[in-house]
């Protein structure tokens, strides 16, 4: 329920504040006063795009604002799902800067424009006599029959399914399109494993056998100059070995003469110890050696297939070749198993359409039942409203599968006598349009969340007792709904449990708009200039007087 609305710098409307009757408010004024200009105002609250013309002043921004108590809407899951804080009263605020910058507010946190126009459909339904492009909508109408028929349960759970076979569905599709291209890469991919599986890569042989190789193709040479070495060491005369043999003998011959000498024994020592011990590993090593050319032959030959390999796949190491072997094997493997992996797809594919297929069965059983007591229960309330020729028709026919269900409806509408009921963008004229978006919306008030609804002079075009009736049945609506109506009908607006009048103050610089509650003295007078012009006689006053306490 709206609480308060405020406007301020937009359009005509300097400063305008209103806090609506919890009931039935009216609002009247002259053409052009500003009644659409408050809508358009509206319109942007609940999340219509703007731009800066609509600022009265260029240099201030635009602020509109509206305060709704939502305790009984059941929006909890709504503000959490947008992070939002719930609060009642909830506070709605939409600003436009003169640079054209548009922000809105919800409990003074940042929302984008299409959260905004998400919460404002939950709390202010507007209703005009221009609205029939919307009551022509597929969709819309739909929405309507879903509505009166309180399929929303069944409607949420064939979304859940539809959503479920969606997914199987492209799930299905992923794995066929997956598997006609590793089907095409197939051979490819089965020859370039077998090509790196043949050689049974083992991480770190590329180095190990470059080492080896190194060795072999020099093994003579290798041993020679081993063997020179190993003379220079053990030769019986000037080997190296014994000439140090004789050093340390010596050293040992000063340390027992001098203390001071044993420093230097215990040097030698160590250092006589490492090249004895050279001298040995150069012994090992030469009786390691090899010359083997086969063994030769075996390294370069593999290492030819590791490196040609490596040019292939545009790696530099063994590792890398063991990794795109596995990706290989990987992709191979899928080969293998596609058929399996198909048939599993298609079966979860298969099993989610049925499901899907049987809850939208039974939301098309549930629309189709209500369609009778639809076209009897609205044909009864066009006629109390001086259509007592109009024939309501729904008609249902099987669609493509869609997040609406299997089905599509249409509403068929005649206003004459003999005539065939047509769809509504075909027959209705702008009056008829209005007692029929009128009538839907009334028997809508008890099955729809319509928190707060605004019509704006949608009784255009209908007037005695087609007038009265359609006020009661607004009062009835404003039972259990927040209703504002714009009208320019007298017999309408006297029904209001207020009255706003909206007009045009010529006092300052420029005109802008006002609007004022009426009392019930002001009312009387508004109601008889409404009847009978600016300078209303007496008998209109008393009209007025008559039609406000009736």
């Amino acid at each position: 329920m709206l609480k308060t609305l405020s406007i301020s710098n937009y359009a005509l409307i300097d400063e305008l504040q209103m806090q609506p009757s919890p009931a039935l408010s009216m609002i009247t004024g002259e053409t052009g006063a500003g009644k659409s200009i408050m809508l358009g105002a509206v319109g942007l609250l609940l999340g219509n795009r703007a731009d800066t013309k609509v600022l009265l002043t260029e240099e201030k921004k635009c602020i509109i604002e509206g305060v709704f108590e939502i305790g009984a809407y059941g929006l909890g899951d709504f503000f959490e799902t947008q992070e939002l804080d719930y609060e009642t009263p909830c506070i709605i605020r939409r600003e436009i800067s003169p640079s054209g910058k548009s922000r809105s507010f919800v409990n003074d946190t940042p929302v984008k424009l299409d959260v905004l126009k998400e919460l404002g459909a939950k709390l202010m339904d507007v209703h005009s006599q221009h609205d029939t492009l919307q009551l022509a909508d597929g969709k819309y109408q739909l929405g309507i029959i879903d509505a009166f028929a309180q399929s929303q349960n069944e409607l949420k759970s064939y979304r859940a399914d539809y959503s479920d076979f969606k997914k199987a569905k492209k799930a299905f599709e992923t794995i066929q399109r997956e598997a006609i291209e590793l089907q095409k890469e197939a051979d490819f991919n089965q020859f370039q494993l077998d090509e790196l599986s043949s050689l049974s890569l083992q991480s770190g042989e590329q180095e190990e056998m470059e080492s080896n190789q190194e060795i072999l193709e020099n093994a003579e040479e290798i041993k020679q100059k081993i063997n020179e070495l190993l003379n220079l060491f053990h030769d019986e005369q000037f080997g190296l070995v014994q000439g140090l043999s004789q050093v340390q003998q010596g050293l040992q011959n000063l340390g027992r003469l001098a203390h001071k000498f044993d420093g230097l024994k215990d040097r030698f020592q160590e250092t006589f110890i490492e090249l004895k011990d050279i001298a040995d590993t150069l012994g090992d090593e030469e009786g390691k050696v090899e010359i083997d050319f086969e063994k030769l032959d075996e390294i370069r030959e593999r290492l030819s297939k590791i490196y040609q390999l490596q040019k292939k796949h545009g790696v530099n190491s063994v590792e890398e070749l063991m990794t795109i072997e596995a990706e290989l094997a990987e992709k191979v493997f899928q080969v293998q198993n596609l058929d399996e992996n198909l048939k599993e797809a298609e079966e979860k594919l298969k099993a989610a359409e049925k499901k899907m297929l049987g809850s939208g069965e039974l939301l098309s059983k549930k629309r189709n039942s209500c369609f009778s007591v639809f076209e009897k229960s609205l044909q009864e309330l066009l006629s109390g409203l001086g259509m007592e020729n109009a024939k309501i028709q729904v008609e249902s026919k099987s669609v493509v599968p869609s997040n609406s269900g299997l089905d599509e409806v249409e509403i068929l509408f005649s206003a004459n006598k003999g005539s065939m009921p047509q769809p509504l963008k075909k027959v209705a004229s702008g009056g008829e349009f209005s007692r029929l978006l009128f009538g839907i919306k009334y028997l809508m008030a008890d099955k729809m969340a319509l928190p707060t609804l605004i019509f704006d002079e949608i009784d255009t075009g209908i007037s005695g007792e087609v007038a009265l009736q359609m006020v009661r049945m607004m009062k009835e609506i404003s039972k259990e709904h927040q209703v504002i109506c714009i009208t320019h009908l007298p017999q309408v607006a006297a029904k209001g449990d207020m009255h706003y009048f909206v007009y045009k103050d010529n006092n300052s610089d420029r005109t802008i708009s006002k609007i004022k509650l009426l009392d019930e003295t002001e009312r009387v007078s508004e109601l008889a200039k409404m009847i009978a012009g600016s300078n209303p006689s007496s008998s209109a006053v008393e009209s007025a007087k008559e039609l406000l306490h009736q």
